[in-house]
């Protein structure tokens, strides 16, 4: 495990210590002057191991000075990407100055096409500040008659920790208060995987669960990967004393509804995972919600009978151009509702963010599902 983990580590500093050394390649060519000292050298130095070091930091502890650290390192390493951006279109067109004999002065470019990043990067951190409601329609063969026309509220990726704190989840929760749904589904995700006050932070729900006009048929709740980074005890007796219910790799009756729900790390083998389903008894000719983090094993949950899955993690990427790979990896189920067979699933953009608090070409989000 260690070993994997260091080699993990190991590749990732490798490509953040090559990324900063493009950047500072094209900051002394551009700017020239000041930019080649040796304190601009240590400082893209340090910066390029600065996320590394915070994260490793973060693990073990949720001191203030450690929390600022992280968040930091997280903002310069989502400005250092639109940046790098920045800095391969500098020489696009530094180039096409050259060819053309336009006599662009390369200063210029790069003033043009960095600030150009930096917009970009504070626009990234507004929007991924501020959470939507996204509205949709899904219709359900089988649907007991009492749940026409019923809502829930699905929030998935908040990824509390150094970043996304208390006040975070507050907002979140009161958002979600105004909608009034009938129940909320927490589809992974919750924690960041870093250290943190999981009392505190579990705190925000009780406003949500001790709520007369919302969530009157319960808050539920399944894990993701990011909190595979914990231990069970340290997390889930928060989230059980607020009121959360906690889907362990069972079906639930909710007013006649099936609710399923299937722990991330548990659906990684896929005989595993089906040997899960079938335990739990799901009557093909009822309508089904399964309650998985990342929308995988379609095809499965398709033949097992499911109606709806909701899911997460994907997080549309986040930002360009990682919004590209995002899409190339998980194809029609990147983002939306999509189809596989009989099996609807609804993939959130998630509601909070991991690693650079930013989205570009994405958005956080709050569903609010109506069932006809």
């Amino acid at each position: 495990m260690r070993s994997r983990l260091f080699v993990f580590i190991s590749v990732i500093q490798t490509i953040l210590f090559l990324g900063h050394w493009f950047l500072y390649v094209t900051v002394a060519h551009f700017w020239g002057g000041p930019a080649t000292s040796w304190m601009v050298k240590l400082a893209f130095g340090i910066l390029s191991i600065s996320f590394v070091l915070a994260s490793l930091r973060g693990w073990y502890s949720y001191h203030p000075l450690v929390r600022f650290f992280y968040l930091a390192a997280a903002v310069w390493l989502g400005f250092a990407s639109f940046f790098l951006l920045a800095s391969v279109a500098c020489w696009l067109v530094y180039a096409l100055s050259v060819v053309a004999g336009l006599g662009w002065q390369p200063m210029w470019i790069a003033n043009v096409t960095f600030a150009l990043g930096a917009a970009v990067g504070f626009y990234g951190i507004f929007n991924a500040a501020n959470p939507r409601i996204t509205r949709i329609t899904i219709t359900l063969a089988n649907l007991p008659p009492q749940w026409r026309g019923r809502t829930a509220a699905l929030v998935s990726d908040l990824h509390l920790g150094h970043v996304r704190n208390i006040r975070f989840a507050s907002r979140v929760v009161e958002k979600i208060k105004a909608l009034q749904p009938d129940i909320v589904f927490v589809a992974g995700d919750l924690y960041d995987g870093v250290a943190a006050d999981f009392e505190k932070l579990a705190q925000p729900w009780r406003n949500l669960t001790s709520s007369s006009q919302a969530a009157s048929l319960g808050v539920f709740y399944i894990a993701g990967n990011h909190e595979e980074f914990y231990r069970n005890v340290e997390y889930l007796p928060p989230l059980l004393r607020a009121g959360i219910k906690v889907l362990d790799n069972e079906k639930r009756e909710v007013d006649g509804l099936q609710l399923a729900g299937v722990h991330y790390g548990d659906a990684a083998n896929p005989e595993r995972y089906r040997s899960i389903l079938r335990s739990m008894r799901l009557d093909r000719q009822r309508a089904s919600v399964l309650l998985l983090h990342a929308p995988i094993e379609v095809s499965v949950n398709d033949e097992e009978g499911i109606s709806l899955q909701l899911s997460g993690h994907t997080h549309g990427g986040q930002f360009f151009p990682w919004t590209l790979v995002a899409r190339r990896v998980w194809g029609k189920f990147n983002h939306g509702l999509a189809r596989s067979g009989n099996l609807q699933v609804y993939t959130s953009y998630g509601t909070g963010s991991w690693g650079p608090p930013m989205r570009v070409a994405s958005w956080p989000e709050i569903v609010l599902i109506k069932f006809e």
